[in-house]
């Protein structure tokens, strides 16, 4: 008799031609999966994020139940559940006395390491495959960063372009030039006409998902209703043909831009069905690349797109493995600053804090510059631990696992680790914001005064920012002009911005 394997499936390889699954015998092996509190609370994930990824995962059980494979799975409240993937994995190969686990590598680096003790643990044989949805590997990063004293997302995003075959012709990016981001910088107008991406009714699995996560989860951050995600393989597909047909042409034009009730703009909206696994990455690329090719989409707004995707998104996964374990623990300005509380609630006077907060609290979502330009800049400038912003950030977004949350947050969003990932902090005053949105208006704070308690908090905790930490950027080349416009101000003027960024922290403390 055939000896049965198990195959494991984690919640973000929603994919049937997963690695795992593609070497696998659907005629005789075994398909394991598991909604495991351990996974849902290591940190306090979202409601939201808790409610997609068990609807998603028991959607993928029946299509690979159609599909003609046997598998296993366990729903959270399965009253023989073992609470942990490893515990899951014991009992399941008792039941099928089976001597073999095969899994695709994990996303996280936490889990990888406790899979590869697992075959002691467990006393069977423990294959982890290479998650081929990606386009470049571990070695192959691991190749272009060597010898690399800094990493810069735009030689190795031209790299992927080239290997992909994306927006290219022959050895020539389309359009002349490999980056059109100049041209993606226009700030929103109130009037503008922007649909919002698809919104889905729970069927009754996600209504019985729903109901497990209220009643087990019910102390996590986020709000749980209404939710509109798409869980199915079909309509994160009609999700995916809507973004490219209704709003990829004005992409581009408005992705920095940020407007008070418009939470999606132009975004797609469909990173957390690609991280998933319910969206091929590529795939979606090329789809927007014939966007262009077919005249229905401007090459801004494409190859902006495009280098989210097989730029950036490729770029972090690449840092993420390069340096872990060590890359979550860098704090180059050695600060330790709680959390604010508002992080959780949204309940500040800052109008574009509350904004972002807010949605975030509600949706699981928040566009790249909300996250960078606002609570990331905000983190920063305030001097929040970077431990504290990187934990926050794992578990409010429906699409964040560590893989692609870390690098974001500690390199690019806090430059805690000094430099490697981006070539200067992202830091801005009030006045970045009220270019790029119409919070400022909005807000109790004036945006244009620089101090005092009536002053958009921004503007004094930048100048206090670069002052405290002179020492470790005043060579930094970007910030030439901003430390030449600090030296040039009178003594008197520096102390003010920096007593009022003072003044400001002992209330936020």
């Amino acid at each position: 008799m055939t000896q049965s394997n198990l195959i494991l499936v984690l919640g973000d390889q929603l994919t049937p031609a997963i690695s795992s699954l593609a070497q696998a015998d659907a005629s005789t092996d075994i398909v394991v999966m598991a909604e495991v509190v351990e996974e849902a609370t290591y940190v306090r994930h979202h409601k939201k994020k808790i409610t997609f990824l068990f609807s998603a995962m028991r959607h993928f059980a029946l299509e690979l139940e159609n599909a003609g494979w046997r598998v296993a799975y366990t729903r959270l409240d399965d009253p023989n559940n073992a609470g942990s993937l490893e515990g899951e994995v014991a009992r399941r190969l008792a039941r099928h006395k089976s001597k073999k686990v095969v899994v695709t590598e994990p996303g996280e680096w936490r889990l990888l390491n406790a899979m590869q003790n697992w075959s002691r643990s467990l006393g069977c044989q423990v294959d982890i495959l290479s998650d081929d949805r990606f386009i470049a590997s571990h070695s192959e990063f691991a190749g272009w960063a060597s010898g690399r004293k800094q990493l810069r997302m735009e030689y190795f995003y031209r790299d992927m372009r080239k290997k992909a075959r994306l927006l290219m012709h022959g050895d020539k990016p389309v359009g002349g030039k490999w980056n059109f981001d100049s041209e993606n910088r226009k700030p929103a107008a109130d009037d503008l006409s922007i649909p919002e991406p698809l919104r889905f009714e729970p069927d009754g699995v996600t209504q019985d998902v729903m109901r497990l996560v209220q009643k087990n989860f019910a102390e996590h951050f986020g709000d749980l209703e209404p939710f509109w995600f798409a869980v199915t393989r079909t309509d994160a597909e009609t999700a995916r043909d809507h973004f490219i047909t209704e709003c990829l042409p004005s992409f581009g034009d408005y992705q920095d831009a940020m407007l008070v009730g418009c939470r999606f703009l132009y975004h797609s909206v469909l990173s957390h069905y690609i991280h998933c696994g319910l969206l091929d990455p590529l795939d979606v690329c090329q789809r927007a690349a014939a966007a262009y090719e077919n005249g229905e989409a401007p090459i801004n707004a494409v190859e902006g797109f495009v280098r989210q995707i097989i730029g950036w998104r490729e770029f972090i996964r690449g840092i993420y493995w390069l340096k872990m374990p060590s890359y979550a623990d860098p704090n180059f300005f050695q600060t330790e600053r709680k959390l604010p509380a508002f992080y959780w609630t949204g309940e500040t006077d800052m109008r574009c804090l509350a904004e972002a907060i807010t949605q975030t609290k509600e949706e699981a979502y928040a566009h790249h510059i909300q996250r960078l330009m606002v609570t990331g800049n905000f983190a920063m400038l305030a001097g929040v631990s970077p431990t504290e912003i990187h934990e926050w950030y794992l578990a409010v977004y429906a699409d964040a696992y560590e893989w692609v949350e870390l690098p974001n947050v500690i390199g690019m969003s806090q430059f805690a680790d000094g430099g490697l990932l981006g070539s200067k902090p992202y830091a801005a005053s009030g006045s970045y914001i009220n270019k790029m949105s119409n919070y400022c208006s909005h807000c109790s704070y004036d945006v244009k005064q620089k101090t005092g308690d009536e002053a958009c908090p921004f503007n004094a905790l930048y100048w206090d920012f670069l002052a405290r930490n002179q020492d470790q950027l005043g060579q930094n080349a970007r910030l030439r002009n901003p430390y030449a416009t600090w030296r040039r101000m009178s003594e008197d003027k520096r102390q003010t911005y920096r007593d009022s960024a003072a003044a400001f922290l002992s209330k936020l403390s």
